[in-house]
């Protein structure tokens, strides 16, 4: 039990701040204007589910993809914490143009028919504007700290797994009330909050290097 709370109060908060619904429901409100509640809270299931989805299939397979190419845990976690730390510290210093890519890649949303609308939920409002390469490098990142007894690696990913259900959740709710959460926030509102939530994502991104770097140092020095 232990080791799953662990593994879902790390791998929640990291998920939440790449992810970080609360922006991102302000530019779903914005790219879907042009449809009715109904279509809006339709699309917003779908992009949830298909968001649980990636994720999960980074959790659960991307460590062993690339473990087939030879490439170490240690190895994969410093590369994926700076990646994520790298990820977190361009966040932090412009997350307009941030915002501004997203919206970019979500615009064609804004214009399409009823019947076209459901085949926007994967692409691009899932990828890359939901879950996109850096919640895939995130997820692939947190996996990597798996323990090697089997039935705790079990128990991890139990954890991990409850964490992408939470954020699948927020997801959810956040996109469904998109409405409400830009009259509550606004643009001032989402610059703070896409600011704290980059901070706490640079913090990871950190520790999840460390985890990897402290095991070859100790390696280094018994050699």
């Amino acid at each position: 039990m232990e080791h799953a709370v662990t593994a879902f109060l790390l791998a929640f908060p990291a998920l939440f701040s790449i992810i970080n619904p609360l922006g991102g429901a302000i530019i779903f409100h914005e790219v879907t204007a042009g449809h009715d509640m109904a279509q809006k809270h339709l699309l917003a299931r779908r992009v949830a589910l298909y968001s649980c989805v990636v994720m999960m299939a980074a959790l659960l397979a991307g460590t062993y993809i690339l473990n087939f190419f030879g490439i170490s845990m240690n190895a994969l976690r410093i590369a994926g914490g700076l990646v994520v730390a790298v990820r977190a510290y361009e966040m932090l210093n412009a997350p307009d143009s941030s915002t501004q890519r997203k919206q970019k890649d979500a615009e064609p949303v804004n214009t399409a028919t009823a019947d076209d609308l459901a085949g926007y939920a994967f692409f691009p409002l899932t990828l890359p504007f939901t879950t996109g390469p850096g919640t895939i490098a995130v997820t692939i990142s947190l996996a990597t700290g798996r323990p090697d007894n089997l039935s705790q690696a079990w128990i991890f990913y139990a954890g991990d797994s409850l964490a992408v259900l939470a954020n699948t959740a927020l997801i959810w709710a956040c996109y469904s009330a998109s409405e409400r959460m830009v009259r509550v926030l606004g643009h001032s509102g989402q610059k703070v909050v896409s600011r704290m939530v980059a901070f706490l994502l640079l913090g990871i991104g950190v520790q999840i290097a460390i985890s990897g770097v402290v095991p070859v140092l100790h390696q280094a020095l018994a050699g």
